[in-house]
């Protein structure tokens, strides 16, 4: 009889575990507290389930450990999780080096992982409380449930973190992890929008652009990326905004102030961006203000620079005296503002912060303070940027921790 083993949460980490488990022979039962595994999969990607990425670097995910993700990722890497995937029957298709589903269909992956976990007869209790856990001597591990008790020789944690908690993610796995001796560090929203202060944000609601968002700490730049960028009513939105959110997370936890600046043409410099706009007013020295950007930037992105670069809006192009054009191309490549928050758990998509990586070896997953204890998934301090690389630490982890955790033996073939 093989190895019992109990994995509380069926999410995409918990259900990599569990199947990786399961194939190395062990008896393995999923306690998962929504009514059915697997909810948050469903939204990755917009329902599309960006898989992983074919570009993995070190500078893709964030960890008070930098090191750590990538020594994981090197013994279960993408190689692995594509033989893994096909194992499953998902087949896979690459746009740029993202990975989807050919079908473009969350449903359809979460579909082929329920259908493994019933074809491993893996148990999966769902409307589940886990109350408490405990451990004999490390060689044994007991969970407390509202619908009983069980019991198994290893115990997987990849229960995730406070992130969209309508999918199951409500941090509770902190708590079942300090139980066992990890230190937290105080889990905060990560690729989430930002909320800004000024006036303009209601004009500019609506407003989509390339841009470029750097994201400053009393002055000092932390991050920026380049894409679409969503003006919105609060704030900032998009996956440029997304992918610099944790560093306004963090220094906003330690009251530092954090200002955000949007560059509306980042392939100009300043002064290029200065002679375009003093070339177009000598080929259209007729056009008022308020219409000379028209067909540069989008017209109420274009009123507001204006605005505040004290520029008449009736005035002719002609007539505009030379230092506003260095005032409107400045207002152009750094629109700035304060941030004053970010949107709550309920709207980010993952959490920087969770279980401390110095008590995890990198290689198993395996609790340095507890044996036979797995830590798995979002519950780590592990935060990607987006492209799938959440989702590859899903498989990262929880695939190790199931191989571990069931017995050790081969890993899926590398494609």
């Amino acid at each position: 009889m093989g190895r019992k083993v109990i994995v509380v949460g069926g999410g995409a980490s918990g259900m990599a575990a569990a199947i990786m488990a399961a194939r190395q022979g062990a008896q393995v039962t999923i306690l998962e507290h929504m009514d059915r595994v697997g909810k948050k999969l469903l939204s990755t990607g917009n329902g599309r389930c960006n898989l992983t990425n074919l570009s993995m670097e070190s500078g893709c995910y964030h960890c008070s450990q930098p090191g750590f993700p990538m020594k994981a990722i090197r013994c279960f890497d993408v190689g692995h999780t594509l033989g893994f995937l096909e194992e499953l029957g998902i087949m896979v298709k690459s746009k740029n080096g993202y990975i989807y589903p050919n079908s473009e269909q969350a449903s359809a992956v979460l579909d082929l992982f329920r259908l493994e976990l019933l074809r491993l007869q893996i148990q999966s209790i769902t409307g589940c409380q886990v109350k408490q856990l405990h451990s004999k001597k490390g060689q044994r591990f007991f969970a407390v449930t509202d619908q009983g008790g069980f019991s198994g020789d290893a115990l997987i944690l990849a229960a995730g973190s406070k992130a969209a908690p309508a999918t199951g993610s409500d941090g509770s796995g902190y708590r079942l992890a300090e139980r066992f001796g990890h230190k937290v560090i105080t889990p905060l929203p990560a690729l989430v929008q930002l909320c800004c202060e000024g006036r303009h944000f209601k004009q500019l609601a609506g407003v989509r652009c390339e841009a470029e968002i750097s994201l400053f700490c009393a002055g000092k730049r932390l991050s920026s990326a380049l894409g679409e960028v969503q003006l919105t009513e609060y704030g900032v939105s998009g996956i440029p905004t997304f992918q610099v959110s944790r560093f306004a997370s963090t220094s906003l936890e330690k009251k530092k102030p954090v200002e955000i600046a949007l560059d509306f043409l980042p392939a100009k410099s300043q002064e290029e961006t200065e002679q375009f706009l003093k070339k177009r007013a000598l080929q259209m020295p007729h056009l008022e203000i308020e219409d000379f950007l028209t067909g540069v930037l989008h017209k109420k992105l274009a009123a507001v620079l204006v605005k505040l670069s004290h520029i008449p809006a009736r005035q002719a192009a002609a007539d505009v005296p030379q230092d506003a054009w260095e005032r409107l191309a400045r207002q152009i490549k750094s629109f700035q503002a304060a941030v004053s928050a970010t949107k709550s758990f309920e709207h980010a998509q993952v959490c920087c912060g969770g279980v401390d990586t110095r008590d995890i070896l990198p290689e198993t997953m395996e609790s340095k303070l507890v044996p036979g204890l797995y830590l798995a998934g979002e519950l780590l301090d592990v935060d990607g940027i987006c492209g799938g690389y959440n989702l590859q630490w899903a498989w990262t982890s929880g695939c190790l921790a199931g191989i571990h955790a069931g017995s050790p033996n081969r890993l899926p073939h590398r494609k």
